[in-house]
């Protein structure tokens, strides 16, 4: 492995890639509208290891190869979020346990709202803070909460992430 060859991704590690088509033109939306901007990476996942992810899909989350996403630019957690063994198993565990968590679209918008101060209120923290429907980065972010792991310093509302967020920790 030379210098600019990533390590491989273990169990527990998450990535973030780069969508193309109408959905990831419609998330970009999203996150610029959210105040991210024309964010590189519209969507993440976790690694639950055997060459298997959980991702949040439109259609509930699921578990999927790796190879869906051969070919579109991805980063990886790997040596950026140190995890012990144990860590690394909560968090899979989590992945699993979310497989079917309904998506939301209107988690954006609510993302949105917060970001532009809107006076929504302990409402709109609980809807963006529920488990019972997250877009990928809440899924990633929740994931990791669950395991013990907290990826965000900065006293953010649980669930107040986007897959932007998610790739500045990467950087």
């Amino acid at each position: 492995m030379n210098a600019t060859t990533p390590p491989s991704p273990l169990p527990g590690d998450f990535a973030v890639v780069r969508m193309g088509g109408r959905t990831g033109r419609l998330i970009r939306l999203g996150q610029f509208l959210n105040g991210d901007g024309f964010a590189d990476y519209e969507h993440a996942f976790v690694h639950v290891g055997d060459g298997q992810l959980v991702e949040a899909q439109p259609g509930g989350a699921e578990l999927r190869p790796l190879t869906v996403y051969d070919g579109h630019p991805v980063r990886w957690s790997t040596g950026r979020v140190p995890l012990t063994d144990a860590q690394r198993t909560a968090i899979v565990a989590a992945a699993h346990h979310y497989i079917g968590t309904p998506y939301s679209f209107a988690d954006y918008l609510a993302l949105a709202a917060v970001r532009l101060h809107l006076p929504m209120g302990p409402l709109l923290r609980g809807y963006v803070a529920s488990s019972k429907h997250m877009i990928c980065s809440q899924l990633v972010d929740q994931c990791y909460q669950d395991a013990g792991v907290h990826l965000f310093t900065d006293h953010r509302w649980p669930g107040y992430v986007t897959p932007a967020d998610l790739a500045d920790l990467l950087r």
